[in-house]
This record gives C-alpha cells, structure tokens and sequence, in this order.
C-alpha cells in the first residue's frame, strides 16, 4: 500500500509564488514517474508537469517559465514551484506517481489535491 500526501497550497496574491509537495509513503521499490495535475472548477484536470527517472521534466504551455518541477528521490517526494502566480492558476493540484511496489509490480497513485487559489 503506498499514500501520497500533498501541501503547501493556500491563497496568494496575483505575482506571488508557492512550493507544493508531494511525499510518498509505504511499500516502495521505486518511483518511476512523478506528474502534477490541475483541476480548475468546471474544467476538466490537466497536467502541469512531470519529470522521470532521469531528470527529465515537461511542461504545460501555461506554465512554461514560471513552474518549476522537481524530485527527491531519497525521500520520495515532488514538489513543484510556482511562481509569478495569476489568477487562472486556482485550482486544485494533484500529484500522481508511478510506483513499483517490488521488481515487477507497478502501480499508478494519485494524492488527495491541494487547493490553490490567486486572487487578483
């Protein structure tokens, strides 16, 4: 069983910044992918960022410049932060990961959602 528990959202000002986070607990072998999403009301969830095993991270056009995706893989956590933050970014930010649960079980986890809002 694996849980992932998210923080760090709240309500800011237009132009202001956040750092959320994401950490996964439980029966853990490796984390193969890390991705946050976003659910603004009345809209359908989106996706913000990712990054893999490697490094490697992308990007929504929205978010391109002023979001900045990252993994620490010794405490199995994302965070991603935000910053220059408008009023189109409220919503509320999910965290999915990839998980193996032993060499060949893996599994997708998502987190309980955050919300943000940025007020004008």
């Amino acid at each position: 069983q694996v849980q992932l528990v998210e923080s760090g959202g709240g309500l800011v000002q237009a132009g202001g910044s956040l750092r959320l986070s994401c950490a996964a607990s439980g029966s853990i072998f490796s984390i193969n992918a890390m991705v946050w999403y976003r659910q603004a009301p009345g809209k359908q969830r989106e996706l913000v960022a990712t990054i893999d095993t490697g490094g490697s991270t992308n990007y929504a056009d929205s978010v391109k410049g002023r979001f900045t995706i990252s993994g620490d893989n010794a405490k199995n956590t994302v965070y991603l932060q935000m910053n220059s933050l408008k009023p189109e970014d409220t919503a509320v930010y999910y965290c999915r990961m990839i998980v193996q649960t032993d060499s060949s079980s893996e599994y997708v986890y998502w987190g309980q959602g955050t919300q943000v809002t940025v007020s004008s």
